[in-house]
């Protein structure tokens, strides 16, 4: 019932998705973790491979921050909590369709907290100390805009920023590279 949306489908099973996702060809794959059969996470694993371009939004109750981890490393590029108002989930979709990687606030907590716990080295990566900032902003949530006023740059300069971080770290989008310096 939003505008610029149009649900293709809706699965019971992990299964039934991964048979039918490459013939509905969605921009945006909402999905639960905790599924009959093969988990949320599991599927994501199997459509990435098969469906780079396709997003997926982890919507689940889980905040453990295992869980989080292993739905990103599997191609999560956005992580939401059933809690979410309807007015946050379309934002979060819009979010993600426009290149973001929306996660809730007790999320985006998580992954700073366990950012700051992080050995992280940058000279491992040889990230700039500029680049290592904006990689920070990005784990706390921060939108591009807002990164780009708290570093008094453009949001161009910042978006070229984040392209040089990707190559660095050898990721494809935001959660790729947070999860990347999280385990290292």
């Amino acid at each position: 019932m939003t505008d610029g949306f149009k649900v293709l489908h809706s699965f019971g099973t992990a299964e039934d998705a991964l048979q039918h996702l490459k013939s509905l060809h969605p921009d945006i794959v909402i999905m639960d973790i905790n599924l009959p059969g093969m988990s949320g996470i599991d599927c994501i694993r199997q459509a990435r491979e098969k469906n780079p371009s396709m997003q997926f939004m982890m919507f689940t109750i889980y905040e453990n921050s295992d869980v989080v981890f292993q739905a990103l490393e599997a191609g999560a590029t956005g992580y939401l909590l059933k809690n979410s108002s309807p007015a946050k989930i379309v934002e979060s979709l819009r979010e993600l369709h426009q290149g973001g990687s929306p996660m809730n606030a007790e999320i985006a907590r998580k992954l700073v907290t366990r950012f700051q716990k992080s050995t992280f080295s940058q000279n491992e990566y040889h990230l700039t100390p500029k680049e290592q900032k904006v990689l920070e902003l990005m784990a706390k949530g921060f939108l591009y805009k807002e990164i780009a006023e708290e570093l008094n740059n453009t949001v161009n300069t910042i978006k070229q920023h984040i392209r040089n971080i990707y190559e660095k770290l050898h990721v494809q989008n935001k959660a790729e590279a947070i999860n990347k310096i999280y385990r290292s």
